[in-house]
């Protein structure tokens, strides 16, 4: 199951094996629902800088993956930006593969 943060109400929607529901009520509401479905398995959550900064705030991120791709779009949000100077993390790995870096924290609290 995946749950979609949005601005906007609409019918779940299940495509082959993944069901896709649109949470409209804000981060708790889609991470109890996705905690809920998971079962006491770990849950990921995937979004932009504006999702991420929401959950790091709040400090609901355990750990964090970052996959960086040297391509310039010429905007964006910034990761980071309002989570507070009080967030602290520690590298677990960090492994280059051709065209892309994939680095993994722990959010150390």
């Amino acid at each position: 199951p995946v749950f979609v943060l949005t601005h906007h109400e609409r019918e779940p929607l299940t495509l082959a094996d993944t069901s896709f529901t649109f949470v409209t009520d804000g981060i708790h509401s889609a991470l109890d629902q996705a905690r809920a479905a998971a079962a006491g398995k770990d849950v990921f959550i995937g979004g932009g800088a504006s999702i991420i900064n929401q959950y790091l705030a709040a400090g609901l991120v355990d750990e964090l993956e970052l996959h960086i791709v040297p391509l310039v779009l010429g905007g964006g949000a910034r990761l980071f930006d309002g989570v507070g100077r009080d967030l602290r993390l520690e590298q677990v790995r960090a492994v280059e593969a051709p065209g892309v870096t994939h680095l993994k924290y722990r959010v150390v609290k």
